[in-house]
């Protein structure tokens, strides 16, 4: 009886598929780019700032610095004057939030920007890490 047992538990781990999510909590948010004439829409602009919980005007600030463009965010879309790929977008997405979002300590994206006094700092809610970043 055992073995019959063993050998269905068996069967069943080799059907299963591979494992579809990873262990990590946090998932680089992807950019959903559509480029329109002389124009480049990010359609899930407010959902990219929600998972990294920033204010979609300090990403756009980045992103049109990073960029060298002008733009404008309506709605939960975000437009920028020129052509740019999905690729180079999702690039300064996560320069972004290596700079920004994840904690150089720990790694973990738990983390606040905070000012004192004159300084910006990134403290993670994580490990109590803070570290200054450049505006």
């Amino acid at each position: 009886m055992e073995e019959d047992y063993l050998k269905l538990l068996d069967k069943a781990w080799e059907n299963l598929p591979e494992r579809i999510h990873t262990d990590e909590r946090f998932e680089m948010p992807t950019a959903d780019v559509v480029v329109a004439g002389n124009r480049t829409l990010i359609r899930n602009f407010g959902e990219i700032a929600t998972k990294l919980n920033r204010k979609p005007e300090h990403i756009m600030k980045f992103l049109l610095k990073e960029l060298a463009t002008s733009g404008e965010i309506i709605g939960n879309k975000a437009e920028f004057q020129g052509k740019f790929t999905m690729w180079l977008i999702n690039q300064k997405i996560e320069l972004y939030a290596r700079n920004y979002v994840i904690c150089p300590e720990c790694g973990k994206p738990d983390t606040t920007i905070i000012k004192e006094g004159r300084v910006h700092l990134l403290k993670c809610g994580a490990c109590g890490a803070r570290h200054p970043i450049k505006r």
